[in-house]
Parts: structure tokens; C-alpha cells; sequence
């Protein structure tokens, strides 16, 4: 599934979308530049579950995660200041895998061995000043629902 995106809101939007797919326990990871709107897709996500509004929702960038309580729990990490295992370790990541949560992760590619193989990949790109393309893969991700405002094509 691929989407075009030509703003902050519309990019938030897809997040949106892809909240009212996932069903705990689940793995999303946020794959893209600095500033290809990951964390503003994590809004979208976090605030489409209903944990927290969007306004509220920032990147954990120092401190490493962030935990919404609600149903489902939702963590959302950034890994992008780690650069070993030993240092992900410390993380306790292994006791957030085994709980029904949603798990948003920022920078994940640095990590992925270490991260569960079963999950949801978005892969954002620029494609102009404030266009996005945004990539949902995963093997069991859904086709998305017709007539969503920023589809660009069903891949």
C-alpha cells in the first residue's frame, strides 16, 4: 500500500488509517529520514487509539520511550541515539514485547535483528518540499480501505 502525502495533517490522516487496522499486541516500525514525518505519524497512530491527543504526542528522542496507558497501551520508541545492542538492552524491550501493546518504533532499522520479525514496516520518503511518499509493508498488513483521501495506489 502506498500513499502520497502533501502535509502535516494528511500524513497524520495515514497514521490515522493505519491505527483503526492494528490489533495488540503489535510492532509498527518508522522507517525514513530525519524529518520524513515519523513522528508525525506516530501522532496520528497514538491519537487514532485514543491514549493521547495528538498535541501531546513528541518524540522520545531523549528519553528513549514513551508509554501511553489506555486500551490498548501504546509505547512509542526512537532508537536514533543508540548505536549498540548492549545500549538497546537496557531498554528492557523484551518485557514491552511480551505485553498486548501496540509498539510504535522510531530509527528501528538500526536494530533489526533485534526487533520482532512479525510487524508493520512504514517506510516514508520525500518526494518534493512537503510531499511524502509513504510504503505500509508487512506480510500480513491488509489491503487499506477504499477511498481513503491520500491513497496514491494499492501495491
Amino acid at each position: 500500500m502506498t500513499y502520497r502525502t502533501t502535509s502535516a495533517e494528511e500524513t497524520t490522516a495515514v497514521g490515522e488509517a493505519v491505527a483503526a487496522r492494528l490489533r495488540p499486541p503489535a510492532v509498527v516500525m518508522l522507517i525514513g529520514e530525519l524529518g520524513a514525518g515519523k513522528t508525525t505519524m506516530a501522532k496520528g497512530i497514538v491519537s487514532a487509539l485514543g491514549v493521547a491527543p495528538v498535541a501531546d504526542v513528541l518524540s522520545p528522542t531523549f528519553s528513549l520511550v514513551h508509554e501511553y496507558d489506555g486500551d490498548p497501551k501504546v509505547y512509542h520508541l526512537d532508537l536514533y541515539r543508540l548505536d549498540t545492542v548492549p545500549e538497546l538492552e537496557t531498554l528492557g524491550l523484551e518485557d514491552i514485547w511480551d505485553e498486548p501493546a501496540i509498539v510504535i518504533v522510531e530509527w528501528g532499522e538500526k536494530f533489526d535483528s533485534e526487533l520482532p520479525g512479525e510487524r508493520l514496516e512504514v517506510h516514508m520518503e520525500y518526494d518534493g518540499e512537503d510531499s511524502r511518499i509513504i510504503r505500509l509493508e508487512g506480510s500480513d498488513w491488509p489491503a487499506a480501505q477504499a477511498g481513503s483521501p491520500v491513497r496514491t495506489r494499492n501495491q
